[in-house]
């Protein structure tokens, strides 16, 4: 089998990005089946590298980026001109550094488009350093989808043992009713069907939230339910996607629940992340659907709290490089 060439950027220099790739980099992370090309700068870490002691990769390719991708089989780094990279402030919010996290994921984009990579592993951003360097996008996901010109996205989260995919995304929470619509749902759960066959999870069904408390108590806490969120579950089964909901967010993940449904649909932002960290923060993936390349990340962010001091887990990283290579070989 032909070795997987996956990008991956660091995130915010400020970040945990730069240590955590670093600390993958220093262990098997199956090598000869999986190439690394990185989208960062060398100073940047380097300087990281020799902060927290750790190890230098003997057979890293360091490559201007300018020169484009090397074809070789041992990890590279593809080295972008970073005039702040000497004199970034770890866990501080800095718009060079936004800037300089945009402009990776701008070209590991590129790469992955024009089919020199098979996916693209993005490290974590700070939403507010892109917004200082003026980046349009508040987020990765709504960043990919304009690169790449996917009409509509899905954020996902993935561990072994559960799934849950989000129907809006990085909105106020009173904008949530007005952004949701049937349409927008429907989507999220074409999406997350596909890939729950890709991931093995076929055959159960998915699971929707209810938006409201009680879901809705039969329209006493709100509409939502019966003008939004039936119409696109009766829509999708007649699609022959199963389906069960909306089911009340409160008792919606418990054991028994999990064990019968391939993954869940939450309506917002952190009625479905609280309850994915809490029971599969170490293993969590962040992975981009709808879009025409495959895209995953840790779950977490940038840390700035403890940026840079030899205490960020990797585990999460080597879960997402672990799953864009296993969605790279099914072709998300």
């Amino acid at each position: 089998m032909r070795p997987t060439r996956l990008g991956l950027t660091l995130g915010d220099p400020a970040g945990i990005g730069p240590e955590i790739i670093l600390r993958w980099l220093a262990t098997p992370y199956g090598r000869g089946q999986i190439i690394p090309v990185i989208y960062g700068n060398a100073v940047l870490l380097q300087r990281v590298a020799h902060a927290l002691g750790l190890p230098w990769p003997a057979d890293l390719i360091i490559q201007p980026a300018a020169a484009g991708v090397p074809d070789t089989d041992a990890p590279v780094l593809l080295d972008f001109p970073f005039p702040a990279a000497a004199t970034v402030t770890p866990g501080r919010v800095q718009a060079a550094c936004g800037q300089m996290a945009a402009t990776w994921i701008e070209a590991a984009t590129r790469d992955a488009l024009a089919g020199r990579m098979a996916g693209m592993v993005t490290g974590p951003i700070s939403k507010e350093a892109t917004h200082l360097a003026g980046v349009p996008y508040p987020g990765h996901t709504e960043m990919l989808a304009a690169l790449t010109g996917a009409p509509r996205s899905t954020m996902l989260f993935w561990s072994p043992d559960l799934i849950v995919s989000l129907a809006t995304i990085h909105v106020a929470l009173q904008q949530v009713p007005t952004v949701l619509t049937s349409a927008r749902l429907l989507d999220t759960i074409r999406h997350t069907a596909a890939a729950c066959a890709r991931f093995g999870r076929a055959g159960q069904p998915i699971a929707v939230l209810a938006l409201n408390p009680h879901a809705g108590e039969h329209g006493l806490f709100g509409d939502e339910e019966a003008r939004l969120i039936l119409p696109a579950m009766a829509a999708a089964q007649a699609e022959g996607i199963a389906m069960i909901g909306p089911l009340v967010p409160d008792t919606a993940f418990l054991a028994e629940r999990r064990a019968n449904v391939a993954a869940y649909i939450a309506m917002y932002h952190d009625q479905g992340l609280i309850p994915f960290k809490m029971l599969a923060f170490a293993e969590g993936v962040n992975v981009t659907l709808g879009l025409p390349i495959v895209r995953t990340s840790p779950d977490h962010g940038t840390a700035f709290d403890i940026a840079w001091q030899g205490r960020a887990d990797s585990s999460s990283f080597a879960a997402a490089v672990r799953c864009a290579a296993l969605l790279a070989e099914r072709s998300l």
